[in-house]
């Protein structure tokens, strides 16, 4: 089993890589008469100016790029081309008289927040203080969700994978052990239209380059891929090379592990991917950890030459954690008690990929009912005490995985293919300086 994908935010915060939501604050929003001018009309629904420069803020605000007008009028047009894909998905959300609750809104805002080791209602303080509406993430969220909703009515009984689809997918893999396995992220830029593809293109260069900067793979995939796995930050999990568009299959085979591509054609549009492992099908013996946590966020960020009396604190109640917490069960009443915003069980980590060398070390070494040194960030304190170690086969997928990896394929495909079937019909008015 790969490393457990919620895992990723805390080896982030350990080492005091980049937080997306620390950027630099965007330019001053722009004035009224500009922000309410219409970009586009989508079967009657207005795009306003104000939403695409909102959007480009959003996009800013999760990479730490800077909002010139330069980079505005680079992000425009795909930008504009995705907010009327989003209308359109909203539209049939709608028609179909699909109600996505406030609170379900809610709840994917805190995971949000809890990926990123912020306090619930941080990210909406971030927002309005970075002078972006929190409309642009409510509305993007609603959209999203309730498109998973209309796809999964779509399907109807087609969401099931059964048990005998399993079965022949691993007899299928079982014949193909030793072969290589690609653990592969993925950003899907449609293009509609052949006279968009230099649009598109430039956009894709400009998302890149922000990738390579160091912008987080997942939030930005989150932001901008037209894929469902957007989701899931863009993760196409582990896959063959068969599995994958032709392009996509040979730039994989060559690419190093933590790079990023450039922009490959592929049908309906543009990919960007990077790799995040190789291995054989079927070959890779590893040891899995098990681990629970807890994590005190600071109230602001951390400066270690004068810390504040909230900082203090949390670092003495960290060293209490370390001091009395002997068990797993007691980690998850730690985490519960001081109600951690990361998860106390991170899920199944693999040691190998963990980063850097020395914090590996300390997981590999770690006795039993130890817990570490407080492991003091510029945004918290964490605790971590592992609860097991165990060699296994981290090439074996278990039927859990091969049924999601079977469903993501089916969603995605009718994802495309309805949404093409809303362009189709649709009255999409573009106005001067739109896409």
């Amino acid at each position: 089993m790969a490393c457990s994908s919620r895992f990723g935010p805390l080896v982030a915060s350990l080492f005091a890589m980049p937080m997306a939501l620390a950027a630099p604050p965007p330019a001053p929003p722009p004035a009224a008469a500009q922000a309410t001018r219409i970009v586009a009309i989508v079967n009657g629904d207005v795009v306003s100016n104000a939403d695409v420069e909102n959007r480009a803020r959003l996009f800013a605000l999760s990479t730490g790029l800077p909002v010139s007008q330069d980079v505005l009028n680079r992000l425009r047009q795909q930008i504009t081309r995705q907010l009327i894909d989003e209308r359109l998905r909203m539209q049939e959300v709608q028609r179909r008289r699909i109600v996505i609750p406030d609170k379900a809104i809610a709840q994917a805002i805190n995971e949000i927040e809890s990926r990123n080791g912020l306090q619930p209602g941080a990210l909406r303080q971030k927002l309005t203080a970075d002078g972006v509406g929190q409309r642009t993430l409510i509305d993007q969220i609603r959209t999203q969700l309730g498109w998973t909703q209309v796809l999964r009515e779509q399907l109807g009984e087609k969401v099931t994978i059964s048990d005998a689809e399993v079965a022949e997918q691993q007899r299928l893999l079982a014949q193909q052990v030793g072969k290589p396995e690609y653990r592969v992220g993925e950003i899907f830029i449609p293009v509609d239209d052949p006279a968009n593809q230099a649009d598109a293109q430039r956009f894709a260069e400009t998302v890149i380059a922000e990738l390579r900067a160091g912008a987080p793979f997942p939030v930005v995939a989150a932001q901008f891929s037209q894929n469902q796995t957007a989701l899931q930050g863009g993760q196409l999990g582990w896959v063959q090379a068969n599995q994958l568009d032709p392009e996509v299959a040979q730039l994989v085979a060559q690419m190093p592990a933590g790079a990023v591509s450039n922009p490959v054609k592929v049908p309906g549009g543009i990919s960007i991917v990077t790799l995040q492992g190789k291995r054989e099908i079927g070959r890779e013996i590893g040891t899995a950890l098990s681990l629970r946590q807890v994590f005190l966020p600071f109230a602001s960020p951390l400066n270690p030459q004068a810390p504040t009396d909230q900082q203090k604190q949390a670092l003495e109640k960290a060293r209490g954690i370390a001091a009395s917490v002997h068990s797993c069960e007691q980690m998850e009443q730690a985490a519960k008690a001081n109600n951690s915003p990361r998860p106390a069980d991170p899920g199944e980590v693999r040691l190998e990929g963990i980063n850097p060398p020395a914090f590996r070390q300390v997981l590999a070494t770690l006795p039993p009912d130890r817990t570490t040194q407080p492991l003091v960030t510029s945004d918290g304190i964490a605790v971590i005490i592992v609860c097991s170690r165990e060699q296994k086969n981290l090439a074996q997928q278990s039927a859990q995985d091969v049924r999601a990896q079977l469903l993501n394929e089916r969603v995605e495909l009718l994802s495309r293919q309805l949404l093409a079937n809303l362009r189709r019909h649709a009255s999409i008015d573009l106005r001067t300086g739109g896409a």
